[in-house]
């Protein structure tokens, strides 16, 4: 923007407007021309004003570039002058004036500086601005390491982040450096700098000036003092440090700080280093420290006092004055301040911005004005002052417009001749003004724009830039700037197509520019689609080309020339959020790795491409194949737009390949070298015309060495006979030939679920980094080896230890589920071989390699080699004596060469020529070399005649594998050892000195002669080379006669053997000891004494160093972790040492029994277990929980348990497999003497099955245990408390406490331990225990008496009543609430027994809210009326007067109640259909039918009874099998009032005839009775239908039982009964259908109440439900909710899944619903949910219809606000579903509740994606969210779109309509209609808008509107009339 205004400047011709740079005065000029050096600018700024005015020694001040510079701009000034005066003479005095007024415009007047009065008001501008000038500014970005700020004049300077504080930043924390400038800047911040350099910039090669800020405050604060700061002066500060009581201020100065108490700290906290604006309240000149406020209404109203001696150096920009108007100049004012102070304001900056021609009347002389202060030149000592109200307010003005945006209606306000005029831009939400220059008018030149453009005339603008601080838009009238599609940065769109001019070319490409203006780069890779290494021909500046834009960041735009993306037609792939599957797309590689290639899309979209999907031949490289920069054609596999990841490939149409064709993961195959490349082996796969294999180098051999030397020898054509399938890459496998991988094909793991921890599996190296190895197994299944887990001992370097593809078997340490990571262990102490695999595949690979020499020799004759065998002699003659040994010549074989080594001779003298017989001691085929032998024992235990054969033959069978035996190292070869066996013949084996994970590492060095131990792997007839393998287990350099020695000693040691030993070591469970020599040997603290044995510290009377004797119990193991080799198990049991049991039990064993007592000894304790060893080899575990249960012990449960006490426990279940038990503490646990005699449960330990049931099964009725309280439940549910570690009690709300308390549940929290005993214990079908327990203390204490007697000793306030049979009639009782309805009340007197209380009996007098006043736990006190064992109904009264109380169920009231009888009641509450009356003296509710209660017919009967008045009836009807009465209040059925006889409980008649004859007068004015229960709000459609009855019954509202469930919200089942008329009139058939319809209602009522009222309490009665009703959502769902209610999730979730799977498959939206549910259920209870909900949605997808079901989990992730999760469902679903409108609408409503930006992009890829015939509907559904949630004017842009092209369509016209009546913008509204009615349409459509016009009218209008209307309509029928 800047220069855009800049760059016209030179055009102006009147100096008015402020935006034309015009020359100074010399002075700043001078100052210009010397800017100090950039690495001493704020140095020398600090001391400049001690610097001399004149420098002594009369030398220049000015460098020598400096002078050159001077003097080239003398010149040009010169060519200047010496043009204009060759203009004429006419015009010169003309341009004398003009010059005079430039140079007046464009100073910097201060006081002194010159006698007159300027002309101008002060501006800044490039050419004046110069270092030290102290400037306001605004924040306009925040970058990483630069604040660029916005100046006055629309300038733009640049603050780097270390000039920003003179806080040193020395954290070492990069993050934290980059991050600093966001964290304490924001954009629209006002702040105050000061200018520290102007650069000339020459980047863009016009060489613009750019101006270097800085905010240090000790530049702008410099020479303040603590003298000069007053009480409200407003000061700069900066965060120092953060105190408890408020923050340490810095002013960049040392000789006083700032001190901000947190109580007065305005808004949000603040962070070091944050520059803030502060109030001095006070200030402590003994500590030099000024106390601050940061309110920020008292900083914005603060202004600066005169003070006494203040100099100009003190005045800080954004400093308020007060001032007074001195003069007005041509284009300011100026002020007049502080006294001594003047400064001006410019025209921009007035108290009006929008200011007209007239503008400077509002300013008269001495009028008073608040200014802050905009910018101060020291040199000049000018001032500049804003009155803008923005900035007076302290605040930055608004910057509401964008570069770019057009506004039609302009208004023009003033127009400055010569120079522009300046405009009101009706922007929203408010106006502002904009300035355009003259040069910005016209595409032509504009000699005289006052006559062209008027003030008050509307023009069309585009906006070219903002100057944030003047809060001034610039704008421009050119019609080309109207024209093209990119004219600014925001224009430009990834992908677009753009015509663009070259402005320049470098070697790193080419800069173009739009007709716009805005700037591109075109990089040198995309001028061309081949790979060029400088610019084609064609780009010359000025030529114009097409390129497509590739991105936009940070307005750096980048395009491409490639022909292929230019013409390309496919779609464009701009965000992550386009790539859908199948998507076909051009781009362009950017990387190429070895294991794919990564291809760039536009808007830096970036996919990867495996190696599999690039299209390659085996064998062929991708670098080979395609090159950076190439263009491509990809196709989308998969996407991932929330973790930014696009899976492509270059196939873009794949073969298919049937399953059958395509190898296995593990298989084994065959082949056939079809080719050889540099890194690889190309196989085709024998059975397979199409399969093709790679085999690389390093998987041709285990051994690195071997592996070269086979490829040199391979040749197409060659057979390989195993090859095993690692991965497949498409088409193509990947193989090995690894004997290793090929050997234990079964057992390498593919998948993460076939890798167990601790287990050993082989795999190969993949690759080396430097934290450690990465091992793969088959597929891309791959694990790590951390560096401190690769090797034994320490190593730098990796790759000194391995090499890439190198064989290791891998040692597994954990592997995680979730990561799917495997952590691995390379360490060879964990992962040496347990076989030969290693040796025997080096010698299998020998014999090919040899095969592969011979078949390549001229003379393949491999004969020779039948000649010799291992183990045979031979006889040579000595060829030759050399200095490492004789070579020997065989006279049959001249090709082989025998060698004998120095050592082998035995000390036999030999010499050339000689004949000698020698033992073979190998063979190497390939070399044709012979290993010999002359020791005299080796040739002699090889004789030569027969018998000798056989012996020795006999001999060497008598090896057995893995059999251990001494050997002696003969001949140590480069990669094994040849070793002979003396105790076996001296038969020859061989063993390898490396092993997998040790081929590159130092491994131990073997002598001639060396005795070792090995174990014997494969003998010579199972071995395919023939040879004897042997492994390698120890070696030991010492003589002969001293290892016979040992070997004798070591055998002597076996089990059962007494050694003596001495103690070395005492550990809590264990002694050290050592015996023999070297031996060492540990007593586990269970081999101390026998079981009997009551010793609490085994090892008290042991001491380091004592002798004892032990027994060996158990050969040595090696430990593995220590290292220290090996260790003998041993025992001093007092039995095994004296002989008296000989049996020594071994691992084997395992006899335990349920029910038996154990003794252990704690190993450990963690959580919520400890851990106790009970022998060697068996461990036993108790819960916490089981270890007392005296809640104080629990408590403290960790610190009762130390390592090595010694603990009793009881066996609870017993586990062979994993050799465990669970015990449970003895004193934890109390039986009584009743339960004694209970079954002791068995476990059968050879299952090892341990089901829910018997988790529990230790756990016995009557049991006093140990407890946690888990949760609180909601109401009156009472607790639910852990009682073991999967096994959950329930305490009911009245067993918490023994007295009858308030509030029970007070003294309990949630982690509580407590005391409880176990009530009842029952099972369900399925094996689910529920406990009841009880947490009364009265209960617990029954160790020493029974039940009965407790119950006789127990008071009658704790007494709990657990049967029926306990209860009688007037009996006293409590109970707590449970539940109210419109009807009564429940309450619970016991766990086991409810009681119901009517509404008539919950008090003696009228209760109008019985919720209100019987809240639910509320305690009460009653008495029994009634009690009915049979069906276990309990009947209480809450009254106290229980003289006149009846029990309902007493059958003498129905017995007294006869027909014709006069009764007298209360009115309870009325109905439509009649009046329910309580009648006196009894709970009995009789029905007056509304046909009953008068002679005459009665409409509406609420207004002539109401409910508590009284009534006089007579009795119609009495059942008393139903207990129903039926009344009549008609005055005809009295008859004579002398013979009414009321009945009263007692029988008797009423006091006088008078009374009832009032009575009866009084029943043709009843008012309304109250309301009486018997009518819920579900009631209602079977009352309706009550009124069609065809008999009048007698009707008595009764409460109906309750099963008293224990869930929160119970509901009691009602029986309504239907009355209608007497039927004495209705014929028989009519009779006969009523009753039908009667009947089935009455079925239809009890299924719903079995449904939705009877809600089951017990897992069985649900069982029960769902078999009745197996196919229904609803019983399932309440099934899932009831689980959840007792805390067993997974209960819930089997549930689901049984559900899923009962319901039949044609009931989709059962299953549905069902699958709702469950994510509901995962979405609360999964770990994590997010996956858990993830997992179940995918396999719902398998069976529901996919959008339903997308939508269902949309709605729950809305429900439950995880609006990141609903926003990435709705992107999947807007590319899944992109032809649902549904799905587009949810979208944009999803954006619209979240307030977030960027609907219009949604709206248009719906439109894109959308079927034509729903675009109507999506665009009229999104304008109404518009108006309902939205942007009304967005919305009403989308109806009149669709209305200008459907304009006949009265659907939408009334919804627009509807929706604008909404809004209530009357004149909006009226304007509609007018325009509705004015359309051309048929009369029926416009009847119909005519009517609603009337409509809204005569609701919102007056007549004269109505008359309108009326008169619109009227027209509208005479114009087509006629």
């Amino acid at each position: 923007m800047v220069a855009l205004s800049e760059k016209k400047k030179p055009q102006m011709k009147r100096p008015i407007d402020g935006t034309k740079p015009h020359k100074s005065f010399k002075k700043p000029r001078k100052e210009k021309t010397r800017p100090p050096a950039p690495s001493e600018l704020p140095s020398s700024l600090l001391v400049q004003d001690d610097d001399p005015d004149f420098p002594r020694g009369g030398a220049s001040v000015l460098t020598r570039e400096e002078i050159a510079e001077a003097r080239a701009e003398a010149e040009e000034e010169f060519v200047r002058e010496s043009k204009k005066s060759k203009g004429g003479k006419k015009k010169k005095g003309t341009k004398k004036s003009l010059a005079e007024a430039v140079d007046d415009f464009g100073s910097l007047f201060g006081n002194g500086v010159t006698g007159k009065l300027p002309r101008f008001a002060n501006r800044i501008s490039l050419k004046n601005i110069s270092p030290r000038m102290k400037l306001l500014g605004v924040v306009v970005e925040v970058n990483p390491k630069d604040l660029v700020i916005g100046l006055p004049g629309g300038l733009r300077g640049y603050v780097r982040a270390e000039e920003v504080s003179d806080i040193i930043i020395d954290d070492g924390n990069k993050d934290s450096k980059s991050n600093l400038l966001c964290s304490i800047f924001h954009v629209g911040q006002l702040v105050s700098c000061i200018v520290v350099r102007v650069d000339v910039d020459k980047k863009d090669g016009k060489g613009n000036r750019r101006i270097w800020l800085s905010l240090r405050l000790s530049l702008l604060h410099k020479g303040l003092t603590l003298d000069a700061v007053q009480d409200g002066m407003v000061l700069t500060a900066q965060i120092k440090s953060i105190e408890d009581h408020g923050y340490i201020l810095y002013f960049g100065v040392s000789s006083f700080t700032g001190f901000l108490p947190k109580s007065e700290q305005d808004g949000d906290l603040f962070i070091s280093r944050q520059l803030l604006q502060c109030v001095v309240k006070s200030i402590d000149k003994a500590r030099a420290v000024a106390i601050v406020t940061s309110d920020a209404d008292l900083v914005s109203k603060s202004a600066m006092k005169d003070l006494k001696g203040l100099s100009i150096d003190l005045l800080v920009p954004g400093m308020m004055v007060n001032a007074r108007v001195h003069s007005t100049l041509e284009n300011g004012i100026m002020l007049s301040f502080l006294t001594y102070f003047t400064g001006t304001v410019d025209i921009f900056h007035l108290q009006n911005s929008f200011s007209r021609a007239t503008w400077k009347d509002d300013y008269k002389q001495n009028k008073k004005v608040n200014a802050r202060i905009l910018f101060i030149d020291p040199s000049t000592r000018a001032v500049g002052l804003t009155l803008n109200p923005y900035i007076v307010q302290n605040k930055a003005p608004p910057a509401i417009v964008r570069t770019g945006e057009i506004y039609d209606n302009s208004l023009i306000l003033r127009v400055d001749r010569g120079i522009g005029f300046l405009l009101e831009v009706p922007s929203s939400p408010v106006p502002l003004p904009a300035y355009v220059s003259i040069s910005d008018v016209s595409d032509e030149k504009v000699t005289k724009l006052e006559k062209k453009f008027k003030e008050g005339d509307y023009v069309r603008v585009r906006v070219l830039g903002m100057r944030h601080l003047d809060g001034l838009a610039m704008g421009t009238l050119k019609a080309s700037a109207f024209e093209g599609s990119v004219f600014t940065h925001s224009d430009v769109k990834p992908g677009m197509l753009v015509k663009a001019k070259v402005t320049a070319v470098e070697n790193f490409g080419a800069i173009i520019q739009f007709f716009g203006g805005v700037k591109a780069l075109c990089p040198l890779q995309h001028m061309s689609e081949l790979d060029i290494l400088k610019p084609p021909k064609k780009f010359k500046v000025g030529a114009e080309l097409l390129f497509r834009v590739l991105g936009c960041k940070s307005k750096r735009i980048t395009v491409t020339h490639k022909k292929t993306l230019v013409k390309s037609k496919l779609p464009v792939f701009a965000s992550y959020a386009d790539a859908t599957e199948g998507l076909i797309v051009h781009g362009w590689i950017a990387k190429i790795a070895k294991h794919g290639c990564f291809v760039r899309f536009y808007g830096g979209v970036q996919g990867f491409a495996q190696r599999s999907e690039l299209g390659l031949e085996p064998g062929i490289e991708a670098d080979a194949a395609y090159h950076v920069g190439q263009v491509v054609k990809c196709r989308v596999i998969s996407s991932a737009p929330a973790s930014r990841r696009i899976n492509i490939s270059f196939v873009i149409s794949p073969k298919r390949i049937s399953e059958d064709d395509i190898a296995k993961l593990g298989s084994i195959v065959s082949g056939v070298v079809e080719r050889l490349t540099p890194a690889a082996v190309i196989i085709h796969v024998n059975g397979n015309a199409y399969l093709k294999g790679t085999l690389f180098d390093e998987h041709l051999a285990d051994h690195q060495g071997q592996a070269v030397l086979l490829k040199s020898l391979l040749r197409p054509g060659y057979q390989f006979d195993q090859l095993l399938v690692l991965d497949t890459e498409g088409q193509n496998l990947i193989l090995s030939a690894k004997y290793s991988l090929i050997n234990y094909a079964k057992e390498i793991p593919s998948d993460l679920s076939q890798i167990h921890p601790l287990s050993v599996v082989n795999g190969y190296v993949c690759n080396i980094i430097e934290n450690g190895c990465f091992v793969r197994f088959l597929g891309r299944l791959t694990g790590f080896s951390p560096k401190d887990k690769v090797t034994d001992q320490q190593i730098d370097n990796l790759s000194d230890a391995f090499y890439v593809g190198q064989s290791v078997r891998s040692h597994v340490l954990t592997v995680n589920g979730e990561t799917g990571r495997i952590k691995l262990s390379l360490k060879q102490s964990l992962c040496s071989s347990s076989d030969v695999s290693f040796v025997r595949g080096y010698f299998l690979l020998e014999e090919k390699i040899a095969a592969l020499h011979i078949s390549d020799a001229n003379n393949p004759d491999s004969s020779w080699t039948r000649s010799f065998s291992i183990g045979s002699l031979v006889e040579g003659e000595i060829q030759e004596i050399k200095e490492f040994g004789v070579v020997v010549n065989f006279i049959d074989n001249g090709d082989v060469v025998g060698f004998v080594p120095h050592h082998q001779l035995g000390g036999i003298n030999v010499e050339v020529g000689s004949v000698i017989k020698a033992l073979v001691l190998d063979i190497a085929k390939s070399d044709g070399l012979v290993d010999l032998s002359l020791k005299s024992e080796l040739v002699t235990s090889a004789c030569v005649d027969g018998a000798k054969k056989k012996r020795r033959r006999s001999t060497s069978t008598d090896l057995q594998l893995h059999q251990t035996v001494n050997a002696v190292v003969e001949i140590v070869k480069e990669n094994y050892l040849v070793l002979s066996i003396p105790e076996y013949n001296y038969a020859i084996g061989y063993a390898s000195m490396t092993d997998y994970n040790m081929q590159k590492l130092p491994h131990k060095h073997f002598l001639n002669g060396q005795s070792v131990l090995v174990t014997v792997g494969a003998l010579p007839s199972s071995c395919p080379s023939g040879r004897l393998l042997l492994l390698l287990k120890s070696t030991r350099e010492v003589s002969e006669t001293s290892r016979s020695k040992r070997a004798k000693k070591m055998s002597s040691y076996t089990v059962g053997s007494l050694v003596a030993a001495e103690i070395i070591d005492i550990k809590p469970l264990e002694l050290i000891l050592k015996f023999g020599t070297g031996f060492h040997g540990r007593i586990h603290i269970t081999e101390v004494f026998d079981n009997n044995h009551d010793m609490e510290n085994p090892f008290s009377k042991f001491k380091i160093g004592q002798l004892l004797d032990a027994r060996i119990v158990a050969k040595p193991e090696q430990s593995g972790k220590s290292g220290k080799g090996y260790r003998w198990e041993l025992s001093v049991r007092p039995s095994l040492l004296t002989g008296e049991s000989t049996k020594i039990p071994t691992a084997e064993e395992f006899n335990f029994s349920v029910g038996s007592i154990v003794k252990g000894y704690v190993v450990k304790v963690d959580g919520e277990w400890v851990w106790l060893t009970v022998s060697r080899y068996v461990m036993a575990h108790i819960f916490f929980l089981d270890s007392s249960c005296e809640p104080g012990e629990l408590q403290e449960f960790q610190q009762r348990y130390s390592v090595g006490q010694a603990v009793k426990g009881k066996i609870v279940s017993a586990n062979k497999e994993k050799k465990l038990l669970r015990l449970t503490s003895c004193l934890s646990s109390f039986v009584s003497e009743s339960s004694v005699d209970h079954e002791i449960v068995k476990v059968d330990i050879q299952e090892n099955r341990v089901s829910n049931v018997n988790c529990a099964e230790h756990i016995l009725q009557g049991n006093i245990v140990g407890g946690k309280v888990k949760r609180i439940l909601p109401g009156v549910s009472g607790l639910l408390v852990q009682i073991g570690p999967h096994l959950f009690g329930k305490a009911h709300y009245t067993e918490l406490v023994d007295a009858w308390v308030a509030q029970p549940l007070s003294g309990y929290h949630e982690g509580q331990f407590v005391k409880c005993k176990i009530l009842e214990i029952t099972r369900s079908s399925e094996g689910t225990a529920h406990v009841d327990l009880s947490l009364r203390s009265s209960l617990q204490d029954i160790q020493s008496v029974n039940s009965t007697a407790l119950d006789n000793n127990l008071n009658t306030h704790i007494k709990r009543f657990e049967k029926i049979e306990d209860l009688h009639p007037n009996m006293d009782v409590q109970g707590y609430v449970k539940s109210v309805t419109s009807k009564g009340c429940f309450i619970m007197l016991s766990r086991m027994i409810d009681a119901r209380i009517l509404l008539s009996n919950l008090s003696d007098g009228y209760i109008e809210n019985p919720e209100k006043e019987f809240p639910a736990g509320k305690l009460v006190h009653g008495r029994v009326l009634s009690v009915d064992p049979a069906s276990k109904r309990v009947e209480v009264t809450l009254k106290t007067d229980m003289k006149t109380e009846v029990a309902k169920s007493d059958p003498g009231v129905f017995c007294n109640l006869h027909v014709s009888d006069i009764i007298s009641g209360q009115i309870r509450r009325t109905e439509p259909y009649g009046l329910f009356i309580a009648i006196d003296n009894t709970n009995v509710v009789g029905l007056c039918h509304k046909s009953e209660l008068s002679d005459e017919p009665i409409d509406n009967i609420e207004t002539r009874y109401k409910a508590g008045d009284r009534v006089v009836a007579t009795v119609l009807k009495v059942d008393e099998e139903r207990h129903r009465i039926s009344l009549g209040m008609k005055k005809s059925y009295f008859g004579n009032a002398s013979d009414v006889h009321i009945i009263s409980n007692h029988g008797t008649d009423d006091d006088s005839v008078d009374g009832t004859l009032l009575a009866l007068q009084q029943n043709d004015d009843l008012p309304h009775i109250e309301k009486m229960f018997g009518c819920d709000s579900e009631d209602p459609a079977v009352l309706k239908q009550a009124e069609t009855r065809a008999s009048v019954l007698p009707l008595q509202v009764v409460l109906d039982d309750s099963d008293g469930s224990d869930l929160d919200n119970v509901t009691v089942s009602q029986e309504i009964v239907n009355v209608t008329d007497m039927a004495a009139k209705k014929s028989a058939r009519r009779m006969k259908k009523k009753a039908k319809e009667e009947r089935e209602l009455e079925i239809s009522a009890s299924e719903e109440r079995n449904l939705q009222k009877d809600i089951p309490k017990t897992a069985d009665e649900f069982e029960k439900l769902v078999r009745s009703s197996p196919n229904s959502s609803f019983v399932w769902i309440k099934y899932m909710a009831f689980m959840l209610s007792l805390a067993d999730v997974e209960k819930a979730r089997s549930i689901a899944e049984r559900a899923l799977r009962t319901i039949n498959i044609r009931e989709e939206g059962e299953k549905l619903n069902i699958w709702v549910a469950y994510f509901n259920l995962e979405n609360e209870y999964g770990s994590p949910p997010e996956e858990a909900v993830k997992k179940t949605f995918q396999r719902a997808l398998q069976y529901c219809d996919p959008k339903k079901l997308h939508l269902a989990l949309l709605g729950m992730y809305e429900r439950t606000e995880q609006h990141k999760l609903a926003d990435e469902l709705l992107e999947r679903m807007t590319k899944k579903f992109k032809n649902s409108c549904k799905v587009w609408l949810h979208c944009v409503q999803s954006f619209m509740k979240q307030r977030k930006d960027g609907i219009q992009p949604i709206v248009n890829r719906a439109l894109l994606s959308l079927p034509h015939n729903k675009h109507i509907k999506f665009i009229s559904q999104t304008a109404i969210l518009e108006f309902k949630c939205g942007v009304p004017d967005r919305g009403r842009s989308m109806f009149e779109g669709i209305l200008r092209e459907y304009p006949k369509r009265t659907d939408l016209w009334s919804i627009y309509l509807d929706q604008e009546i909404r809004l209530g913008d009357v004149e909006v509204i009226r304007a509609l209609f007018e325009r509705a009615t004015s359309l051309s349409l048929p009369p029926k459509k416009m009847k119909f808008l005519f009517k609603k016009y009337l409509e809204y009218e005569k609701a919102r209008g007056d007549d004269d509107r109505i008359e309108h209307v009326k008169n619109r309509a009227l027209e509208y029928v005479e114009s087509s009339l006629a």
